[in-house]
């Protein structure tokens, strides 16, 4: 593959450099981007456009669990994601292709295992790890938690991380620089799209996207 553009997000600088190069020495010609939060990521995106692939690390500063993976489908349908992350839990995989990932790669996966799975989803496919084939179903509540977030906007979806930061209506107002007016009309929708009667409750449910970080990842040397 030639001409290939690669955006690594990932706040640990060893972890970007070990994933540039592996991947480098099997597509030399593939081109890459580095951020090391969501913020950069999405300016990275926009300021460089869409990638062939980006390869996302759940636990960086930003991602709020799985927040940012469905904020990123949402904003950058277009571009395909994989999650990084330390942790091999069964169940934290099947909620990332859930919520939109086209595949999850651990950071401890061989080498070759990398190279094959950048090669494939960027290929179109989607790619787990070798034995993760029988993952445990969706469960009813993922199901519809997944169908009501993908109702949401990236702007509603920014707005809802902000309810979940305990930002008030005028904090948020500031940050995204709209009006107060326009942030209670975003609540309202999204009250309505995630069938829930008030902020509390869009909390909690927006909380179980959330994804304890094991022991935080640690790059391997």
């Amino acid at each position: 593959m030639t001409d290939c553009v690669i955006v690594i997000a990932d706040d640990h600088p060893l972890v970007r450099d070990a994933l540039k190069q592996t991947i480098a020495q099997d597509m030399s010609d593939a081109r890459f981007h580095e951020a090391a939060s969501l913020t950069e990521t999405e300016a990275t995106i926009r300021r460089e456009g869409a990638p062939d692939l980006l390869l996302l690390d759940l636990h960086m500063p930003g991602m709020r669990g799985f927040t940012g993976l469905v904020y990123l489908r949402s904003e950058f349908p277009q571009v395909p994601i994989a999650m990084i992350s330390a942790s091999t839990d069964a169940r934290i995989m099947r909620q990332a292709v859930d919520y939109g990932a086209a595949g999850y790669i651990p950071k401890s996966a061989p080498v070759d295992d990398i190279r094959g799975a950048v090669r494939d989803i960027i290929a179109g496919n989607t790619w787990l790890p070798t034995g993760t084939n029988d993952l445990p179903d969706t469960s009813a509540e993922d199901a519809v938690l997944a169908t009501r977030l993908a109702a949401l906007t990236p702007q509603q979806l920014r707005v809802l991380g902000m309810l979940s930061d305990g930002k008030l209506n005028k904090q948020i107002a500031y940050d995204l620089e709209i009006s107060e007016a326009t942030v209670k009309s975003h609540v309202s929708a999204i009250l309505q799209k995630l069938d829930v009667n008030s902020r509390t409750q869009a909390v909690i449910l927006a909380g179980r996207l959330h994804v304890e970080d094991p022991a935080r990842d640690v790059p391997a040397g």
